[in-house]
Parts: C-alpha cells; structure tokens; sequence
C-alpha cells in the first residue's frame, strides 16, 4: 500500500489527531495540530532511543545533548530516511505516531526534541543557523552512519525533512546549508520571521511594520516557561523584552530573526518541496508560504502548494487528502514511486453532510502553483473620505483573529455583529463597498488597494475584507488583519490578507480600515485620522482550478436514470396535444376514490373545487388521505373512481396538463453530489423547456439560501433541502402550486417568509394547494381550506366561515373531525 494510503488509514482509525483550541494556542505553536496521526504501536516497527552529544555554537566551544527516537522498520535492509521535527513549546512526543506510521511503510524515521525543549539540553536559539540547523546537520551525520539508511554516497543518506512551524522552518534551512537533503515538507511555517512579527501590508519592511504583541507574548512565554528568560538564549531574551517595551523593533533584532528564516537563505533552497500553509493562521499567514514557494521555483526545484483550512489560530485538521499528498510526495522523491500531485490545492468548506452531521471538505486543484495574484479583476469602491478616531490607549481595540479563534466555529461569530461591536468599535473604522456582484467571484489570493491617509505620521492601520449580503449582514471574509503605516498625506499600497473565499452574486465586498487591533500594538495617544480608497479593489482569481469531488455511494448513480425518465414525462406532457374542457377553473376533484390492495379505504367518494387566486389548505389528520390525493392529482398514482380536472383537463399519468402544475410531496428528491443551483438547473433542463420560461431568478431569491446554494446538497440541513425543493416546484411559476408540508424544517423566520411567497404568488392570480399540521399557519396563510378524516370531505369552505366566529382553526378542526370539547 503507498504511503499516503497507510497515512490516512491510521489517522481514521486512532481519531487522534490533534486540536488547536483557545487554551491550547497558549502553548503557541507545540506542532500537534498538524501531526498526521498517533499511533501507540505499530507492529514491525523498532524503536532506539538515544541521546545524542552536539558541538554547541559556533565556536564549537560546548556540547549540547539531544533526546532522539529511532524509528525503523523490521527486516526490510536500508531504507531511505526522514527527519520529523516538533513545533515550538514541543518535543519529540508530538511526532511519535507520524514516526511510527512511517516506519511501518519502509522509512527509517529520526525525531528528536529541539534544544531548549523536552528533555534536550541547551538554549532556544530561534532556528539559528549557529545552532538548531548546526544540530540538524549533527544529525545528518548520525544518520549517515546507521546500517539501517540507505545512502547516495559517502556519508550522503537518501534523506527528507518533514515538520510544523517551528519545525517546518528548520527543514527549510537545513536544505539550504546542507546537500543532503533530499526533499522536505515544511507545514504551517514562516519566510521571514522578522516579517512575520513586524508584518507591513504597504510593503516597506519589518522596519516600518506594526509589532504583533499579542502572538510574539505568547511566543516568548512558551519558551520562558514562566520565568524571566527560561531557556532563550540571554540575547534573545533582552531583544524581545526591548521590542515589548517599545513596540518598534531595532536594527539588530530585525536581523537576528532575519537570519532565523528561510528567506536568509532563500537562493540555496533548491529541493523539491511541498508547503502546507493554514487559512485561518495569523501568525505565518499565507504569504509566507507564497514567498518560500516562489523562492524554492527560481531555484529550478519543483514546488507544490497545499492551503488547508486550519492553522495557528485553529479549526480543522489537514484533511485525508491533504495527508495523503504529503505522503505521496516523500514517496515520489525518496522511493522513486510515480506520483502525479498537484501544483496547487486548496480545501474549502462545504458546510456539514446533513446524513451524518460530518463537516464536508472540499478542495480544488490547479496544474500549477499561480501565486497571490493571479487574473485580477478591479472593483470599484464606494466610499467618500472617512474620519477614524483612535481611543486613548488603544481600548477598546477591534478584534479581527486571535490565536485559537479558528477552533471555535461558529460558537464565537465575531462577524455577526455587522462590522461592529467586538469585530470594529463604533467610530473606529471607515467602510468602502464595492456594488453588488453581477456574478460570483472566487477570491484566491490577496487583494490589493491604494489608501490616502492623513491627521498625523507613523500611523499604524489595520485592513480587512468583509462579505456583506444583500441583508447588509457583514461577516469576515477571513479574520485576519493586514497591518500597515502611512505618512500625514501619503498613500500605501495595502496588500490585503491572502485567502479563498467566495462571494456570491448579489454581495458585495467591504474594505474596512480600523486604528485598531488587539493583537497588534498600538501607540497609547488618543488621535483622529482621514482614509479615502484612491483606487479600486484589485482581486486575483484563479480560473484553473477545478474542484475535486468527494467519492459517492453508488446509490447516487441511480438517481440520473430517475431524472431521465421525469424528463421523458415532462416531455412528454409538454408535446402531448391539450384535450378540450373549461380552462378556467384550476382544480375540480369529483368523486375521487382510492383503495390500496390490502383493503385500505384510502379516500372515499372525495370532491372540491379551487379557484384561481386562492391559497387552499387540505387539512386532516393523519392518515385523512391527503397524501393519497396529492398522489393522484399529480398523476403518480391511478384513482379506482371519479376523476381529477386541471383546468378542465383530465389528470393522467403524463396527461399535458400537468406541465402547469408544480409540486413538492413526499420530501425532496436532489442529486446530492451537485449544488443546489446546478440541481434546479438539472431539473429544469429535463423539461426541454427554454430557459426563459424557468424564471430562474425568482425560484432562488424564493429559496434564500445565499452562498449555500453553490454547496454540495449533501451538506445541506432540512430546512435548507425543503426550501431549494419548494424553489424547484415554482420553477416555470406553474399556475396551480401543490405543496405537502412546505414548513417542516424551517424555523419561525423562514415560515412567516415562507407564508408570504405563498400569499404573494396566489395574488398574481396562481392557485396555491398547501397541505399542512399547522393549523396556525394555515389560518394565517389559506383563504379556503378542505378539511378531511377518514379518507372523506368533512367540510370545504372559506377559512373564515370554517373558524366562525370567536375561534381559532385548531378548535374548529378538531371538533369537525370529532376530537373537539
């Protein structure tokens, strides 16, 4: 079985892969979110624990010891090799299960605790090449000398580094100073960790950038270990408490942390590499990942792309697939084994599969690796210039991500406060728009706009991108901030945060510009500013990629024969000639009886008639026959007696007539695997009606479900799957309307909605059959109403001759069908 195979078999069966959360982030990044799966044993599999003398420093001048497992599989001669390292506040441990699972399929697997951490001696030295790269290389060495490994020369092993954050960084810089490295797979992982703490949208540089308090404390109370300086390096120690202090970073420690970080070394990375990067991480944001990418591909090394939905402020875990790639990759470029991966992937939500309550993943593809700024299209802004106020003290401060925040869902929706409140303080922020989308756009990448600022120099800012629907409701595109300086008049370039989202027809896109965020720091007086859009929003698209669809049951693939044959009916209703008979009366039921073959008396004798412009309510209790009747008037099923008119035209199976009715009975039918949109187009297509005459438009504002309508229907609620099939019975805007239970999974917003399309589409002079339990609803909605019991007419009239006076329907219905005080 291939690696990526065996990878994602394990991980399903312990179900222990490892969750970021809000408490969890404290620990900054321990790389447990992002370990493929835990194994406790594995059969096959040795284990050699060792402790390892290092020469410390670049003077060589102590010894540092390393804890190190060894993992190898039983009997299977030399194998190629892979380092695994943790991520920053770990150990070893984290990487326990990977390791295991890559020695069961053929891989000798060293892991070992960073100095500094677990039980490794030494100081934390931030990835420095004069020490943790120096200790990597050490371990090279080591392996190189393992009967176990199998090399490529003298002292050459066949060698890949694999690890999160902290430890992705160190497989980066190990391939740049050590040859013999032959392909890593760095997660969640920086470029330039100056960049990273003092980030600047406007492109000026770490000197000019905005200091990222909020992570950088976490950062340095991980490694202090709840002491002054605990085991940093004493100089690193007094270069993050001067930054505290001043919130500005100086010379040297912008070049300390530059030479921590790949982009030191960016021109000697020439291995193949496969970068995982998180959507939701505030701390190495995508463009970290772009730029490693873009570095490796000068170098003439092949680079491909993978961005998951997690990160360092939590939410999922890489999916199977994105496991599996990693997998497939280090079998590709350290076994030889064909492979065919993809430049560039990326997963997307796809709500939760309503059958199993599972999140759904999606991910799309593309050839290649495109970059952040691929096919932009320009929106204009609306907006007039805005004065921004910041609070004395910078309280309160907005909040766009913390760390751990991913982690939460939807239990902690900072956006449903319509860009106020928590996510922007009243006073704080100024609003462009863009105007509604014609069409749907798919933002992969980072959007770029010109700001003019003035009211004073050295202003920090903060850029985000929101989703406003055509409610006005306001939610993050991506809960990141872009930070960035302006001088009193000038204008910056702001690279928005990078990300994959999409805006659906009718949104629209909101710039906000805030003077404030918590996780940033941000000077204490209070002050005022102006900030006016010169330029339009520019936002990339990525037109190669295609979407990857999820493995469906085989019962899915009946469902198409199902469409076909509706299709032939529909056609066949449609070419069929029209009988003669009285036009004008919708729906005449006379003497209509049913028996099923078990003797069931299931309508009896039954007869009513609808007129145009009413809304009927067919009410009784269960089993009243009410299904059975719809049954036959839509031409499922044959009556044994009396027969069923349709604007005067007799109702049989397949009878013409029946192309004016629309219906929805016994719940919704929808090919799962397809969007809803596509699905009601699938249905209409079936007809081989025009286009026109589907009066789509109507039928999707009438259904309501905003971005959902693009989702796969598998990962649609009831309420969702019950409105998109009342969407469809309108389709055509059918002159009789027949509806079994239109309420059921809606809640109370969605039915008094649906009440009034009801009341609505019967004023236009169509005719609304609604069958129904809730006699509330019914009162409030149906002008007539046929009451049943027993397969029988009760009473038929309208409701408010019915209800008489001084009762609800409910008191009238039971009584009527014998139930009543």
């Amino acid at each position: 079985m291939r690696l990526g195979g065996r990878l994602r078999d394990r991980w399903k069966r312990t179900g222990r892969g490892a969750r970021w959360s809000a408490a969890g982030a404290a620990v900054l990044i321990a790389g447990a979110g992002t370990v493929w799966g835990i194994a406790d044993t594995e059969p096959g599999v040795r284990v050699l624990e060792r402790r390892i003398a290092v020469m410390d420093g670049p003077e060589d001048d102590r010894r540092v010891s390393l804890d190190v497992s060894f993992y190898t599989p039983e009997n299977a001669g030399k194998v190629p090799a892979i380092m695994l390292a943790h991520g920053f506040g770990g150990s070893k441990r984290e990487t326990a299960g990977e390791a295991r699972a890559l020695a069961a399929d053929g891989y000798a697997v060293l892991t070992w605790s960073a100095r500094g951490f677990g039980e490794s001696t030494g100081e934390i030295a931030l990835n420095s090449p004069d020490y943790e790269v120096k200790d990597a290389r050490q371990l090279v060495d080591w392996l190189a000398s393992r009967p176990e490994v199998r090399l490529d020369g003298p002292g050459d092993p066949r060698l890949g580094m694999a690890g999160p954050s902290y430890g992705g960084a160190i497989s980066l810089l190990t391939a740049a100073y050590d040859r013999r490295i032959d392909a890593i797979a760095p997660r969640i992982t920086w470029h330039a960790l100056d960049e990273a703490l003092f980030p600047d949208a406007s492109g000026e540089g770490p000197a000019n950038g905005v200091y990222k308090e909020l992570w950088a404390g976490i950062f340095f109370a991980s490694g202090a270990g709840g002491t002054a300086c605990g085991r940093f390096l004493p100089s690193l120690c007094e270069m993050f408490q001067d930054v505290a202090e001043t919130g500005r970073p100086t010379g040297e420690a912008i070049a300390t942390l530059r030479r921590s970080s790949p982009a030191a070394v960016a021109d000697r990375i020439d291995v193949p590499t496969l970068l995982v990067q998180g959507q939701s991480d505030s701390l190495f944001p995508l463009p970290h990942a772009d730029a490693n990418a873009r570095a490796v591909a000068r170098n003439g090394a092949p680079v491909s792309v993978v961005w998951y939905r997690g990160g360092h402020d939590g939410g999922p875990e890489e999916t199977e697939r994105v496991r599996g790639l990693v997998g497939d990759f280090f079998d590709a470029h350290l076994k030889g084994a064909p492979a065919d991966l993809p430049g560039f992937t990326v997963t997307r939500s796809g709500g939760l599969d309503s059958s199993t309550g599972d999140v759904v993943v999606e991910e799309a593809t593309a050839p290649g690796y495109p970059g952040l700024a691929s096919a932009p299209r320009a929106l204009a802004l609306t907006g007039r210039e805005q004065t921004v106020h910041r609070p004395a003290g910078g309280v309160p401060a907005g909040i766009s991500a913390l760390p751990g925040i991913g982690s939460l869902g939807g239990g902690l929706d900072l956006g449903a406060l319509g860009g106020g409140g928590l996510t922007d303080p009243p006073g704080q922020s100024a609003t462009f728009d863009t105007a509604p989308l014609d069409r749907p756009v798919r933002l992969t990448g980072a959007a770029t706009v010109r700001l003019r600022v003035g009211g004073g120099d050295d202003v920090p800012l903060f850029a985000k991108l929101y989703d406003v629907g055509p409610d006005g409701r306001a939610t993050p595109a991506r809960r990141l901030a872009a930070p960035f300086r302006a001088a009193d008049g000038g204008e910056a370039t702001v690279t928005l945060p990078a990300m994959d989202h999409r805006f659906d027809r009718g949104h629209r896109l909101r710039l906000v510009v805030s003077t404030t965020d918590m996780g940033f720091a941000t000077p204490p007086e209070a002050a005022s500013f102006e900030v006016r859009a010169v330029s339009p929003l520019t936002v990339p698209t990525v037109p190669a990629l295609s979407a990857a669809s999820a493995p469906l049951p085989a019962w899915v693939w009946a469902l198409p024969l199902a469409a076909l044959a509706v299709a032939a009916g529909l056609l066949v209703r449609r070419r069929a000639p029209a009988d003669s008979g009285d036009g004008d009366v919708p729906l005449e039921i006379t003497g209509l009886t049913k028996a099923y073959a078990n003797g069931h008396l299931a309508v009896a004798d039954l007869s009513f008639r609808v007129e145009k412009g009413q809304v009927l309510g067919l009410l009784g209790p269960n089993g009243a026959g009410k299904t059975t009747t719809l049954r036959m008037l839509m031409g499922l099923i044959h009556p044994d007696a009396g027969e069923i008119r349709i604007f005067g035209r007799r109702v049989t199976p397949g009878a013409p007539v029946l192309a004016r009715l629309g219906s929805f009975v016994e719940g919704p039918g929808f090919l799962p695997h397809l969007s809803g949109r596509d699905n009601l187009d699938l249905y209409w297509r079936a007809t081989g009606r025009p286009r026109a005459e589907a009066h789509m438009d109507e039928a999707l504002e009438i259904a309501a479900l905003g971005p959902a309508l693009d989702r796969a229907v598998r990962t649609y609620s009831q309420g969702m799957r019950q409105r998109l099939a009342i969407a469809q019975a309108m389709l055509g805007l059918p002159d009789l309307l027949v509806l079994d239970e239109p309420t059921n999974g809606l809640d109370p917003p969605q039915i008094r909605e649906m009440r009034e399309v009801l009341v609505r589409y019967a004023e236009a002079g169509r005719t609304v059959i609604v069958s129904s339990h809730l006699l509330a609803e019914v009162e409030q909605t149906c002008t007539h109403a046929v009451v049943m019991a027993g397969g029988r007419r009760v009473t038929a009239g309208p409701v408010a001759e019915i209800v008489g006076t001084g009762r609800r329907l409910e008191d009238a219905f039971l009584e009527l069908i014998g139930e009543g005080s």
